[in-house]
């Protein structure tokens, strides 16, 4: 349990300055000043929180790809040592690169091969995250999983595909995603969200509007997770998961990335208040 506070932390991380189309932001400098910050234990929340972004990066250079976001915790000089013989990975997810490295031998230990590279990779981060002794982490992941899985079912269901090949894990929801004809999966009494996923991929045509939506639902649950929090890992993760938004919408979407750090912003401000 994480109960150390950063008060002068959360408080200087408003000190950002952007100009209206969000040139100079830069979401790696805000992590690192953070890691410098908090200690080791909430250090190691913030590196797993940055492991999808690896896995991201490592299945991108695998497939041959040029693709890497900046914000993975390995620099781009190191992924490809990193995929040959991992080290900083955690130990699930380096197991799953040793044994797809050594298919064609019988030395694997547990790792389901059938699933594919990609699927195998992202079930190891998720089941890293699980074990994590971050609250928030944990949380987040399981939300963030469930997110992909229902959006990545209701494409496939849309183009005629098989559930089963794009859902990541297990579980209640993702056997229920396989398994139900519902247009709803049968999920509306259990996941808040699912209609606003499903209205997001299904009506919407426009893909930014589509990508745009489905992240709003994520700003929102980052927020619901923390709202108890103040000046905790909690908070500054929460806030984490708002820069990284912010980061891709900067990105795809300079007016959106500056309204959305806008509003950051205003949510430390009123948090202020609560001391």
């Amino acid at each position: 349990m994480f109960e150390k506070n950063y008060y002068c932390l959360v408080a200087g991380l408003r000190e950002y300055a952007l100009d209206s189309d969000t040139k100079g932001f830069d979401a790696r400098e805000i992590i690192a000043e953070i890691l410098e910050e908090v200690s080791s234990g909430d250090a190691e929340a913030v590196r797993l929180l940055y492991g999808y972004y690896d896995c991201e990066n490592i299945i991108a250079l695998r497939a041959g790809r040029s693709a890497y976001n900046p914000l993975g915790n390995i620099p781009a000089e190191e992924l490809e040592q990193e995929l040959a013989s991992p080290k900083a990975l955690p130990k699930a997810m380096a197991q799953v690169l040793k044994d797809y490295a050594a298919m064609e031998s019988e030395e694997t230990e547990g790792v389901d091969l059938s699933l594919g590279f990609e699927r195998a990779l992202l079930t190891a981060y998720y089941e890293e995250c699980a074990r994590s002794k971050s609250r928030f982490v944990r949380q987040w992941a399981e939300f963030d999983r469930t997110l992909r899985n229902v959006t990545a079912a209701a494409v496939a269901r849309s183009m005629d595909r098989r559930v089963d090949s794009v859902t990541v894990g297990k579980g209640d929801v993702v056997a229920q995603l396989q398994r139900s004809s519902a247009a709803d999966f049968g999920l509306r009494g259990e996941l808040t969200y699912v209609d606003a996923v499903l209205a997001a991929v299904n009506d919407e045509q426009n893909m930014i509007e589509k990508e745009h939506k489905i992240d709003l639902i994520r700003w929102e649950h980052a927020g619901e997770l923390a709202s108890s929090d103040y000046f905790n890992i909690n908070a500054i993760l929460s806030y984490l998961v708002k820069i990284n938004i912010v980061a891709r919408w900067s990105q795809l979407d300079p007016k959106r990335g500056r309204a959305m750090l806008d509003r950051i912003m205003a949510e430390l401000d009123s948090k202020e208040l609560i001391k």
